[in-house]
């Protein structure tokens, strides 16, 4: 019969009990024994932003940058397979409404025009023509679905992106979550240089390859008269007397020749020669052979390295780079060096972000907080436990330690799950302990009314907990579902609290259920009692 196995419940309960307390020992206390941080899991019962105290941000992902984006690749691989193709045409370039301007030379290139969109770029639409004699112009524009399909793509790439900068960061159990259509929420608990992690997250970080043009005159291009092809951009130099930086114009192929896709590897490196930090990267297969053919086809010529725009340094090549590194200089300080090579490690974001919203949520707010929280569970406890006591007696005691069992075994499933404890997470808790209770009190009046029927009690005690047993399951099952919602669709402390609602559901089952009548069958078989305290 089921009261004939104690033992095993008890051994069953037991276990459970000091595997909860076995994952809570790093929380409790820092002076850990040698062998246990070698061996054993050593991670704290992790505390979310409104506790710990860190930041808030909101971005904005600006789709429309990387549509425009598109359009600019896409006119300038349009132009290299015209080119291949010998299509002949007398301009190509993209226009401020992201549209695609040709002006074709005759009739033949306009038919081999039109059949090299159809098979090549089935997503181009024809928004416009207009003949001049023998010349054609044509206005092309991505179709609606394309757009919304590389929008779209952004958000998720930039979500991702920011997520693999912020682990590279080091932050502990960040939430970083798509929110409406084009924004992300990011919470970093515990991050003290709010600056540092927004210059991180917020960069571009689009590293570029371009030939330097020696061979037209750079104080021309800055009057106003830049070669077709060619673009100005500025490097900072800094004096190393006095620390002041001076823009310094460069005058680029507007060809870009290898980006930053290419890259296998960045790490932070100190020049032995100058003690200076820099960046040393590798590229992939792919890359190391462009990179391979790059320099050997422009030897004695400078190579700019540029990142979001921004020229950080244009050496002369000496001679021709195998094996895929590279360096790049910049007069960097350690901490900027490694925070540069943690965004190209994690990729640049396909479009730029904007920052809509920031909140710095400080150590003495995330502590008042947690005063707060653990005194509302505290005095909600001690109530529940006066009430269970005053109104049940003996087994109100039992109830009591039930809660306390319900309470250890749920902050060590929060640690062994490496969840993340949240105030509406303190709520979830206090609200679960109600529902053990709620439960409680379902076996306790069942078990009450069996009495009044004249059952013995063990037919009570074994009524009492058969018929509300179905009853208890439907209420828990039901607020499983509601929790279950809540995490799939909630964002944030929302989700905190699904989290400790739906372990504390479980763990109060076990607790309710299973706990709780080992004491009374141990009685009942055990001590042979003839009455209980109901």
């Amino acid at each position: 019969m089921f009261g004939k196995n104690i033992q095993v419940r008890v051994i069953i309960t037991a276990v459970v009990l000091l595997l909860a307390i076995f994952f809570l020992i790093p929380s409790l206390t820092d002076n850990l024994p040698e062998f246990w941080k070698k061996n054993l899991p050593t991670d704290k019962l992790h505390l979310g932003l409104d506790l710990q105290g860190g930041m808030h941000l909101v971005l904005e992902v600006q789709a429309a940058k990387a549509v425009e984006s598109s359009v600019e690749r896409l006119t300038n691989d349009l132009k290299d397979l015209l080119m291949t193709k010998r299509v002949r045409f007398r301009e190509l370039e993209r226009t401020g409404d992201n549209a695609i301007r040709i002006t074709l030379a005759d009739k033949d290139a306009v038919n081999m025009f039109l059949k090299v969109i159809d098979e090549q770029y089935p997503y181009l639409e024809t928004k416009s023509s207009e003949s001049s004699g023998e010349m054609e112009t044509y206005h092309l524009a991505i179709n609606q679905k394309q757009v919304e399909t590389i929008e779209k793509s952004a958000i998720e790439q930039s979500l991702e992106t920011i997520r693999n900068r912020i682990d590279q960061f080091g932050v502990s159990e960040p939430e970083i979550i798509p929110e409406g259509k084009d924004r992300i929420v990011v919470q970093l608990p515990g991050v003290r240089d709010p600056q540092r992690a927004i210059n991180l997250i917020g960069k571009t970080a689009l590293l570029e390859f371009k030939m330097v043009d020696d061979e037209h005159n750079l104080d021309e291009a800055l009057r106003g008269n830049i070669p077709t092809g060619d673009i100005v951009l500025y490097g900072d130099k800094v004096d190393n007397q006095t620390g002041a930086k001076r823009k310094i114009p460069y005058l680029l192929k507007e060809k870009t020749l290898l980006t930053g896709q290419s890259l296998e590897n960045a790490k932070v490196a100190i020049s032995n020669r100058f003690g200076e930090a820099y960046v040393a990267i590798k590229f992939d297969a792919q890359g190391a052979r462009d990179f391979d053919r790059i320099t050997g086809e422009n030897v004695k010529k400078r190579l700019a390295i540029v990142l979001d725009g921004v020229v950080h340094s244009a050496p002369v090549i000496q001679e021709r780079i195998s094996g895929g590194n590279a360096q790049i200089t910049g007069s960097f300080t350690t901490e900027e060096a490694r925070d540069l090579a943690i965004v190209l490690r994690a990729g640049a974001l396909p479009a730029p972000v904007l920052i809509l919203e920031q909140r710095t949520v400080g150590p003495s707010l995330g502590q008042d907080s947690i005063e707060k929280g653990f005194l509302s569970m505290i005095i909600g406890s001690i109530l529940v436990f006066g009430f269970m006591v005053v109104y049940y007696k003996y087994s109100g005691i039992v109830a009591d330690c039930a809660l306390i069992l319900n309470v250890i075994l749920l902050m060590g499933a929060l640690a062994a799950f490496k969840a993340t404890l949240t105030l509406p997470g303190i709520a979830g808790i206090v609200l679960t302990t109600g529902m053990a209770v709620d439960a409680n009190v379902l076996i306790y009046e069942r078990i009450r009314e069996e009495l009044r029927l004249g059952k013995s009690t063990r037919a009570a005690i074994e009524a009492g907990y058969g018929r509300a047993f179905l009853t208890i399951i439907d209420t828990h099952v039901t607020n499983l579902i509601g929790a279950a919602v809540l995490f799939q669709f909630g964002t944030g402390a929302v989700k905190g609290f699904a989290v400790t609602l739906t372990l504390g559901i479980i763990i109060s089952l076990f607790t309710t259920v299973f706990a709780t009548r080992i004491v009374f069958d141990y009685f009942i078989w055990y001590r042979k009692i003839t009455s209980v305290s109901v």
